[in-house]
């Protein structure tokens, strides 16, 4: 590890592949992103920033390394939100599919399915600095899973910037447009600074 070394804090290998494609070069030179085996803690903040910030607390906690962490879900207007920060729990299981299969269930014989992907992607260092990005991509849940790329409920969520669904795109393609990307890519310049690079 080097002295310029931040901790992913998620056990989620789908996501610690793609927040090192999404920061590669947004980092500066000499960063590097490790993945974090540490304990999982409870998330019982009642926003997607509280509970980004209480993953990137424990991993600092366990580590002394600063951390990166987010809290990301589904919002649905005709749900009235839901299942947002719920969403990797919503069907009880922790299984993308039934989770998927569940909100399908819910909006059964909806016409307006707009929703958005929630992302907020937080900063924290053992000195104390913290710091949070929240950003949304706004689109549409489908009436049945289409592709099988990305992860959680990508196959059901077709973006207003793109004429398939989150799991046909290619991950270039989710790379530049998600709600992830924008929101670490918003948090990369206050690592930057934090490192002075």
């Amino acid at each position: 590890m080097t002295s310029r070394t931040v901790v992913l804090a998620t056990h989620n290998q789908g996501k610690v592949v793609e927040l090192r494609e999404i920061l590669g070069s947004a980092l500066g030179e000499g960063v590097e992103l490790v993945g974090y085996d540490g304990p999982e803690p409870v998330e019982d903040g009642d926003t997607y920033a509280a509970n980004a910030l209480i993953k990137a607390r424990a991993a600092v906690a366990h580590t002394g390394l600063p951390a990166l962490a987010d809290d990301s879900g589904i919002a649905v207007d005709a749900l009235g939100g839901a299942p947002g920060i719920h969403s990797a729990r919503y069907a009880g299981t922790r299984v993308d599919a039934d989770n998927i299969a569940l909100l399908l269930q819910n909006l059964d014989g909806v016409v307006e399915r707009t929703a958005a992907f929630v992302c907020a992607a937080a900063f924290v260092a053992p000195d104390g600095t913290e710091h949070v990005v929240e950003a949304v991509w706004n689109g549409e849940v489908t009436t049945e899973p289409i592709g099988d790329g990305g992860h959680g409920y990508d196959p059901v969520f077709r973006p207003d910037d793109a004429d398939r669904t989150s799991a046909e795109l290619t991950r270039e393609e989710k790379n530049a447009l998600s709600h992830r990307s924008k929101a670490f890519r918003g948090i990369a310049p206050v690592v930057r600074e934090y490192f002075g690079v």
